[in-house]
């Protein structure tokens, strides 16, 4: 099982948002070294913000090893002169895209799984935006075309919103993932949470929010468990 919440295991000199490995006995994992992106030559792991992405290679007793690579979107400002108060993550999420993308040498049976915590929405925008929904939508987009699917997590595996949120589509399947400040586990209506996996490795996962609240943990973003056989 690979499980990724709140609590912090990496390797030396990673700090990532979030991120839990829970392994039976019959896995092992080999990190693989992130280097800052202008340090790293063609062919290593260049990460364009330190900190955000880790990855492994976990093979198991039986079965074909897969890489695992967890990530976190850092939130940003635009530029002092456009006077804006706007936070986005979307141009955060696209870089760790870019650097991922060292992994995948073919078109299409590569084994890559691949979960954080992105902050942004999946299939609208805050309030109902078209724009931040067509925007987020370019992650999505970008992901599939290099061959990692959106494996959720989404309803039934995980609790929906209630009382149901007036900005979420009402054929939504997401399920909250985080609570901000002013919200509980109980209350919480967003989901920033995502896991996508290459084709080939899909078949093989279970993803599910654990999003009840007596199951959420200590932290603002409950654990997201992810079942390989």
């Amino acid at each position: 099982m690979w499980q990724r919440s709140s609590m912090s295991i990496r390797p030396p000199g990673v700090h990532l948002g979030a991120l839990q490995v829970n392994l039976s006995a019959a896995a092992e994992m080999q990190w693989h070294e992130a280097k800052p992106l202008a340090d790293a030559q063609s062919g290593e792991l260049g990460v364009s913000r330190p900190g955000t992405l880790a990855a492994a290679t976990v093979t198991p007793s039986s079965g074909e090893p897969f890489i695992a690579i967890s990530v976190y979107a850092a939130w940003e400002r635009p530029h002092s002169l456009t006077m804006s108060d706007w936070i986005y993550a979307d141009a955060s999420v696209h870089r760790l895209i870019s650097d991922l993308s060292v992994f995948i040498g073919r078109q299409s049976g590569h084994n890559i799984l691949v979960a954080g915590d992105l902050n942004i929405l999946y299939g609208y925008g805050e309030g109902g935006s078209a724009y931040w929904a067509s925007r987020y939508g370019t992650v999505f987009s970008r992901m599939a075309t290099l061959g990692l699917s959106f494996l959720g997590p989404q309803a039934p595996a995980g609790r929906r919103s209630e009382p149901w949120p007036d900005e979420l589509p009402s054929a939504s399947n997401n399920v909250p993932t985080f609570h901000h400040s002013r919200q509980t586990p109980a209350t919480c209506t967003r989901q920033l949470d995502f896991v996508f996996a290459s084709r080939s490795l899909s078949e093989r996962l279970r993803v599910r929010a654990r999003n009840e609240p007596d199951q959420w943990g200590p932290s603002d973003h409950c654990r997201v468990e992810i079942q390989v056989s």
